[in-house]
């Protein structure tokens, strides 16, 4: 390393920013309108962008780990966050909802199938459209893996992270009295689905900020306070998700049902100090999986912005231009 420069960031991995060439609502006909872009190459190889929460909403950076002249990529916000309205709305909105809108935004580009890229729930909800839909899957990329079991959720709001951030923990528990404390989950949940407004924000705030904050290894600075109209969005659309299990049909289905996309080939890229998503789960989901290469990343947390999780994606991808789908 030069010490000149000084350590590299993850913009040093990265492609220069891109426009999309093409912008666009889908209304899919049950009171939700999806917005959907696409960047890079028109008649490059197709990619699908599952961005995290659910409710974390795509950004211009997401479109910068593919290189443009090879890759159609297709970013969306998923139902209730970003672009995508209604804001914050639950009602239409589970698992399976999102599996279909894939699928008509699918249809409604004239793509045969996909590369899919998706980290944290991103990649829970590729593992899931996959499973699904297994012959739209070309190659699955996927970071910072979580599978929607009970352990996962029991480890983040039950105590589990918090034994190793004590501080940041008291402050996620501090607005649930103690009695309601052994479902931290629920007690949330009543109270960013109360119908107070300003009570949704406050809390939407502090659930935001305990997930930001042990996102990467070394924060490059104070986290602060969030838009309240992201930050209400995103804590009530993960919650409600996470209240429900993901709605899926029980605890561990995707491991179960891993054996419909085993002759699909996967890349898991997984921080090896990943807080919020412990690499247990990918070392679970590799394991016996042939064509899957799980690459545990050192000194890396759970952001998709850690500079050893943007290199290893933008490797990842640069390698699999030499393939055809």
């Amino acid at each position: 390393m030069d010490h000149r420069s000084g350590p590299k960031r993850a913009i040093d991995y990265l492609y220069p920013p891109v426009e999309p060439f093409d912008q666009r609502v889908i209304d899919m006909g049950d009171g939700h309108r999806i917005y959907v872009e696409q960047c890079g190459n028109p008649q490059g190889v197709p990619v699908l962008v599952l961005h995290g929460g659910p409710g974390g909403g795509c950004s211009p950076a997401m479109r910068r780990y593919f290189d443009p002249a090879h890759y159609r990529v297709v970013l969306f916000d998923q139902r209730g966050c970003g672009r995508s309205r209604p804001h914050a709305s639950v009602e239409n909105n589970t698992t399976w909802h999102l599996v279909h809108d894939i699928e008509v935004i699918r249809q409604t580009l004239d793509i045969e199938k996909f590369i899919l890229f998706g980290g944290s729930w991103g990649a829970s909800l590729a593992l899931i459209y996959a499973i699904t839909h297994p012959e739209r899957t070309a190659h699955m990329v996927l970071r910072g893996i979580f599978l929607m079991t009970r352990n996962e959720l029991t480890w983040f709001y039950g105590g589990g992270a918090g034994a190793f951030y004590p501080d940041l923990w008291a402050r996620f528990v501090a607005p649930i009295p103690p009695g309601e404390r052994g479902d931290m989950i629920g007690a949330y949940h009543r109270r960013l689905f109360s119908g107070d407004l300003p009570e949704e924000i406050r809390l939407g705030r502090i659930w935001s900020n305990w997930e930001n904050a042990l996102a990467s290894v070394a924060p490059d600075g104070p986290f602060g306070e969030g838009p309240a109209d992201y930050a209400r969005a995103f804590a009530r659309l993960e919650n409600h998700y996470f209240q429900n299990a993901g709605f899926l049909a029980s605890d561990g289905w995707i491991l179960r049902e891993r054996k419909r996309i085993e002759d699909i080939g996967a890349t898991l890229v997984q921080g090896r100090l990943d807080m919020i998503c412990p690499p247990v789960a990918a070392w679970k989901l590799a394991q016996g999986w042939a064509k899957c290469d799980l690459r545990l990343i050192a000194m890396a947390g759970h952001a998709l912005s850690e500079p050893g999780i943007s290199e290893a994606l933008v490797s990842v991808m640069n390698g699999l231009r030499t393939i055809r789908f």
